[in-house]
C-alpha cells in the first residue's frame, strides 16, 4: 500500500483501486509507479480477485507523469542518462502489461483528466465509462517527446481506428466525454456522481460469472486482438473452450436449466 493510492477489497471479489493524490491530480511519480508496480504484482496472484475498477480521487482520473521529476531519472548519475531513462520508461509502461496481465478483468471509472500515462492506464482496461467531466490526450507531443508511450499507439488506433488515433498523437489536443464515446474510446458517457457506481456494477456482472471463464475470455480477446486469421482466432477459441468445458460449470449450468424447465411444463 501507499499514500498514493489506495485498495478497497469489496463484495464478490470486486476491488477498487482508486489514485489517491488529487492536490497533484494524480500524477504519476517513480515512488508511486514502483509501489503499483507491488500492488498488481500481488493482485495478479490473489485467486479472490474477480474484477478490479481503476479511478482517481478528486478531479483527475490521472494527470500522467509527475513533472516534477523531469529534470533527472532515479540513478542517473551513477547509470547514465540514457539507461536511467529507459529503466523509468520501461516501469512506466510495465504497468499497462502488469493491467493487461491480470486474470481479472480491469474497467477504469475516467473522472476529469486522463493525460499521457493516464490515458494509456485508461486503455489499459478492458472496459472503460467517462464522467461527464473526463478529457483525454496524449500530451507528450506537446512537451518535445514522442506521443507513442506506454502502449497507447498500440492501443488507441484498436478503439479509435487509425485516422482518430493519429489526430490524437499529433495533435496532443483534448477529447472531451461526449467525443471519446462517439470515436470508442469509452464504452459509455454517464454523470460524474453515477461514475463509480456503473463502473461498480459492471463489475460485480462480470464476478458473478465463473472466474475461469472469465479469466479465458480476456485472455483469448486480447490473444485475438493479435490474431492473424479469423482461423488462428478459432483454433484459440475451440481449445479455451474445451478448458472451460473441463471446470464441469456447463454441465451443471445445463442441468439447472433443464430442472427450471421440467418445473415449469
Amino acid at each position: 500500500m501507499s499514500d498514493g493510492y489506495s485498495l478497497e477489497r469489496l463484495d464478490g471479489g470486486v476491488a477498487l483501486l482508486r489514485l489517491e493524490q488529487p492536490q497533484r491530480l494524480n500524477a504519476l511519480s517513480d515512488r508511486i509507479v514502483a509501489d503499483l508496480h507491488d500492488e498488481l504484482a500481488g493482485l495478479a496472484q490473489d485467486p479472490s480477485l474477480r474484477c478490479l475498477v481503476l479511478t482517481g480521487a478528486g478531479r483527475a482520473f490521472c494527470a500522467g507523469f509527475d513533472l516534477n521529476e523531469a529534470q533527472a531519472a532515479p540513478d542517473e548519475a551513477a547509470m547514465g542518462p540514457a539507461a536511467a531513462w529507459t529503466a523509468r520508461q520501461e516501469s512506466f509502461a510495465g504497468l499497462v502489461t502488469r493491467l493487461r496481465g491480470l486474470r481479472a478483468p480491469v474497467i477504469a471509472a475516467v473522472n476529469g483528466l486522463a493525460n499521457g500515462a493516464g490515458l494509456a492506464l485508461a486503455l489499459a482496461a478492458e472496459i472503460r465509462y467517462a464522467g461527464q467531466s473526463a478529457r483525454f490526450n496524449a500530451a507528450f507531443v506537446k512537451v518535445g517527446m514522442t506521443g507513442c508511450d506506454m502502449g497507447v499507439s498500440w492501443l488507441l488506433p484498436r478503439c479509435v481506428g487509425l485516422s482518430n488515433s493519429f489526430e490524437m498523437l499529433l495533435t496532443g489536443r483534448m477529447v472531451d466525454a461526449i467525443e471519446a464515446e462517439r470515436i470508442g474510446l469509452v464504452t459509455a458517457t454517464v454523470p460524474d456522481d453515477d461514475l463509480l457506481g456503473r463502473a461498480l456494477d459492471t463489475a460485480r456482472a462480470i464476478s458473478a460469472h465463473d472466474a475461469f471463464a472469465v479469466w479465458m475470455t480476456k485472455r483469448g480477446a486480447w490473444a485475438n486482438a493479435e490474431a492473424a486469421s479469423m482461423a488462428q482466432a478459432i483454433e484459440l477459441e475451440n481449445r479455451s473452450q474445451i478448458l472451460a468445458q473441463h471446470t464441469g460449470v456447463l454441465g451443471r449450468a445445463a442441468q439447472a436449466l433443464l430442472s427450471r424447465k421440467r418445473s415449469s411444463e
